[in-house]
């Protein structure tokens, strides 16, 4: 039954597309959209929105390094929140009386092989490729390729899920660009660095966990981080287009966003302020 869900998904994506997408014409349209040689880049995107690619995820990334080259960067979110403490859990919840064997066994997290979660094909293609290396923070790791990636992947502590010290905040540091391919701002990682930085009301910290290795043994630890929201992320970059007068591109036939890491996270810091309301 899966496999023929996704049958009539591919269907779906093929019927709607005119004209395959190829290397060649992701490589047209990423050069279009702003996105240069040796720039530093955050992509979060949907795949199916393109169209129909010869090649699917691996050419999009293909297609994506090759208008990047070496001497820039890719980095692409591998979350896994099913990591992570189950009494936050919604989609799904897990009855109560499962939290503690969960927390008890859950497999510790492994760069290298666990497997991110609710991301998408283009983030689990792109953190086995050759090269790419993984932060190792248990529920927010990021994987990066290129010139910049050891710096942006190395030393993500726990309490710095999103913060400063983050993947994300180096990518501030280095004047990187978020790519928006067929998604929207809820999807915008790089808003929670806004959320670190800004003094919204109700802003509030808690407890976290997960498997980790400690001393090459499974262990569960817990930290606490800030409470993070992305409810209003869309709000926050529809005000921040209208700011900048921002005309989205395309990207196959997904509508798609180029957008400068610090401008967008400067801009939320005190549109949090403003706009945030207490819980």
């Amino acid at each position: 039954m899966v496999y023929n869900r996704k049958k009539e998904t591919e269907k779906s994506v093929v019927n709607s597309t005119t004209e395959p997408n190829t290397i060649t014409s992701l490589k047209h349209d990423f050069k279009a959209l702003g996105v240069k040689q040796g720039a530093n880049v955050i992509l979060h995107v949907s795949l199916s929105k393109i169209g129909w690619i010869i090649g699917g995820s691996v050419a999009l990334l293909k297609a994506l390094m090759e208008t990047l080259t070496e001497e820039g960067t890719l980095v692409i979110p591998t979350f896994t929140g099913d990591n992570s403490d189950p009494s936050y859990w919604e989609n799904p919840p897990v009855p109560k009386s499962w939290w503690e064997k969960i927390r008890k066994e859950m497999p510790a997290f492994e760069p290298e092989i666990t497997p991110s979660r609710g991301i998408g094909k283009v983030a689990e293609t792109f953190r086995s490729w050759p090269g790419v290396l993984r932060s190792n923070h248990p529920i927010a790791s990021f994987a990066a390729w290129g010139k910049n990636a050891n710096f942006i992947t190395e030393n993500h502590e726990l309490e710095i899920d999103l913060g400063e010290g983050s993947p994300i905040s180096r990518l501030y540091d280095l004047d990187g660009q978020i790519l928006l391919i067929g998604v929207s701002h809820i999807n915008n990682s790089s808003l929670h660095l806004a959320e670190y930085r800004s003094d919204f009301p109700g802003k509030r910290r808690r407890m976290t966990g997960s498997a980790v290795k400690v001393d090459n043994r499974n262990q569960w630890v817990e930290w606490e981080e800030l409470d993070i929201n992305s409810d209003d992320f869309d709000r926050l970059g529809k005000d921040f287009e209208l700011m900048t007068n921002y005309n989205p591109g395309k990207i196959g036939l997904a509508e798609s966003r180029l957008i400068s890491v610090r401008e967008i996270v400067d801009f939320g810091v005190e549109w949090l302020k403003k706009n945030r309301k207490a819980p």
